[in-house]
């Protein structure tokens, strides 16, 4: 009977450290916050021919292979900032982040 009362104390000790943990585990996975789901509807709109309709914030998956726009002036661009640079995709001007391709401005093409 000592046996299965030591037992049962550890198993009771146990959980009361574990359960905190868990809990603590659990809470972190609520705070995260959800990924840009906009490179999926990219990717999605490609096959069916239209022309992409592109937004603040949209992430643009393939920005690196598209060709950079270094002579802004010309298009009537603003300057882009540090960490940020304009590319053309079909006629569009999108300024996007070199960090995470995130969009955060647009110009239409002439």
């Amino acid at each position: 009977m000592n046996l299965f009362r030591r037992s049962l104390a550890a198993a009771v000790a146990l959980s009361f450290v574990v359960a905190p943990l868990a809990a603590q585990a659990q809470s972190r996975d609520a705070d995260r916050k959800p990924t840009y789901q906009s490179s999926q509807k990219h990717q999605a709109q490609k096959p069916s021919g239209k022309k992409n309709q592109w937004a603040r914030g949209q992430k643009v998956s393939d920005w690196k292979r598209r060709p950079q726009v270094k002579d802004y002036k010309r298009y009537g661009l603003r300057a882009p900032g540090r960490g940020q640079q304009w590319v053309k995709v079909d006629n569009d001007y999108l300024l996007v982040t070199l960090a995470t391709g995130v969009i955060i401005g647009l110009a239409n093409g002439r």
